[in-house]
């Protein structure tokens, strides 16, 4: 269990989240097409998951947009963005602003993923949602990069994250 801050008020998670070195857990999402894809769909690649509340956030949403921004200059990147929001407003909302180089992967379907990368927040007032967290895997799911973001209203350390895929 890990301790975070919703405005200054502690949560807690499910669990911890993977530490570097450790193989990442196969992990099974919903597109906004409703079209599940899972770790196998992106064999070979470097896979960033950039995981928080709900893109109904304003920090939620810069987390997404700024990594659709650097998204195009990664080589063998994929980047998730990952909440347990429904995949069509996901869809809506990168539709809306125009936002083609991230995949919008819902995890309401399939609970194990909070649980197995220690993302489920527990209690507090973001119960049931994820927490905001960064997970990169390499090629081979290897975990090559993990922030588990103390305050959830504030954003990730992007250039922290981007520098390990650069």
């Amino acid at each position: 269990m890990e301790t975070v801050y919703f405005k200054g008020a502690p949560c807690h998670t499910c669990g911890n989240i993977p530490a570097i070195g450790t193989k990442g857990y196969c992990y099974t999402f919903v597109t906004p097409e409703l079209k599940e894809i899972n770790c196998a769909d992106f064999r070979g690649r470097r896979v960033v998951l950039n995981i928080f509340p709900s893109l109904d956030t304003p920090v939620c949403a810069a987390s997404v947009r700024r990594f659709n921004a650097e998204a195009s200059k990664l080589k063998n990147t994929t980047v998730l963005c990952v909440s347990m929001d429904l995949p069509f407003a996901a869809g809506r909302f990168c539709s809306a602003e125009g936002l083609k180089d991230v995949i919008p992967a819902s995890a309401f379907r399939f609970p194990m993923f909070a649980e197995n990368y220690g993302v489920e927040l527990v209690d507090g007032p973001l119960a049931g949602l994820l927490t905001r967290a960064v997970i990169i895997l390499d090629e081979d799911r290897k975990v090559i990069y993990s922030e588990l973001v103390n305050e959830i209203t504030e954003e990730p350390h992007y250039d922290e994250a981007l520098d390990v895929l650069r």
